[in-house]
């Protein structure tokens, strides 16, 4: 079976209130002729279809267009989305049937009562996908991955063909970098699980939710296929490739062959500097000899001793308005320097952004003299998942 694996669209999103239509447009026009040259047999979506749960008719109406033109791009082929902690569960849902009509399969949410045979999909021929969508860990069936496992070895008995799962969650000690709010416990917002939640016997895993994409396992099965195109400037550096995961799998057992295929974005992220950080002025000239018929979005890395200039922003600003580039943003972060014992740490406003909140909640707590013990830590650990988490109202546990 071929497949072609792919997550994390964030239809809708806003970068720094730019609105990001063009450069996804351009995003799912190249998805389409993807399929026009692989004719896979299967297309997998890993869910965060959309940016938010509840997506401007403008995201829905990209998604609509582009899934149809993708079917007509190989009809035969099997399309198959599931729902991210962006998305609606719900939303996926209601759609389900309509879908059909297009050899789409819509899957929105997934509870301790669900049956499980409902996730399963067979490409008839080809092979098996498995398919779960995003839903927090208290929701989930005990060891739904290895029981839908076994439900497919029962069918799969005389044909043997290749099990393919998809699923959008976090994995521990996978690469994050670019995720706000990432620990080695939780990437945004969602808490982390071992790889051995998938138990053995799956060919290939398609994951999505975190934006790197990587191989997470020695024997190059389980994969995050990564966001086709960047959605911030941390997840632009060097070695990091956005696009799409061209997958080959023709019996069950056999190792897959995995082709990353990048994907060209119209008007990309651009950190200047391209590494690091540095003072004001040199930040400024480069800024000023970025070239001017580039179209791109712009964050001025700078490192600042004390404070930025007052005027900086529009300093930044107008070295923009002759260019085709759009000035984003000045990341500031202040330069190392050994602090006293016992004097506090200042942080600029980036800098405070990429602070966990529970560390944030830890400095609070100890500069009132109040204790910060287990028992907090423990109240606190809760309170961050059930704001974070944020899972459909509309799904039942």
């Amino acid at each position: 079976m071929k497949i072609i694996h792919t997550s994390d669209w964030h239809l809708g999103h806003l970068l720094y209130n730019y609105s990001r239509e063009k450069e996804q447009q351009a995003m799912l026009q190249q998805m389409v002729h993807l399929v026009e040259e692989h004719q896979p047999d299967a297309f997998i979506i890993s869910g965060d279809l959309f940016d938010s749960m509840q997506p401007s008719t403008t995201a829905q109406t990209m998604l609509t267009e582009a899934l149809v033109a993708i079917h007509r791009a190989h009809p035969q082929m099997r399309i198959v989305c599931i729902a991210g902690n962006h998305d609606s569960g719900s939303r996926h849902t209601i759609y389900r049937t309509p879908w059909k009509a297009l050899n789409v399969e819509m899957v929105g949410s997934i509870t301790r009562e669900s049956r499980l045979e409902e996730y399963i999909f067979k490409v008839e021929g080809k092979g098996y996908i498995v398919a779960i969508p995003f839903a927090a860990e208290r929701f989930m069936p005990h060891d739904l991955f290895i029981r839908l496992k076994e439900m497919v070895d029962e069918r799969n008995s005389e044909e043997r063909l290749p099990i393919f799962l998809t699923a959008h969650l976090a994995i521990a000690r996978c690469d994050y970098r670019g995720h706000e709010l990432a620990t080695d416990e939780q990437i945004g917002g969602v808490g982390c699980q071992e790889l051995s939640v998938f138990g053995s016997g799956y060919d290939y895993i398609a994951l999505g939710h975190i934006h790197k994409s990587q191989q997470l396992d020695t024997e190059g099965r389980i994969y995050y296929s990564g966001t086709p195109i960047a959605m911030s400037f941390d997840e632009v550096y060097r070695g990091n490739q956005h696009g799409v995961l061209l997958v080959e799998c023709n019996q069950q057992g056999e190792p897959p062959v995995v082709t990353p295929i990048a994907l060209h974005n119209p008007r990309p992220l651009v950190n200047i500097p391209q590494e690091g950080f540095a003072p004001w002025e040199e930040v400024k000239q480069e800024f000023a000899a970025y070239p001017s018929e580039i179209p791109s979005y712009i964050r001025l890395n700078v490192e600042v001793e004390g404070y930025l200039p007052s005027n900086a922003n529009d300093e930044a600003k107008a070295i923009a308005e002759s260019k085709a580039c759009r000035f984003c943003l000045i990341n500031a972060k202040r330069k190392e320097q050994h602090l006293e014992q016992g004097k506090a740490r200042t942080y600029t406003t980036s800098e405070f952004k990429q602070l966990d909140p529970l560390d944030v909640a830890k400095m609070w707590i100890a500069s009132k003299g109040e204790l910060y013990d287990e028992s907090m830590q423990q109240i606190l650990e809760e309170v961050k998942s059930s704001i974070t988490l944020n899972p459909d109202p509309e799904v039942a546990p």
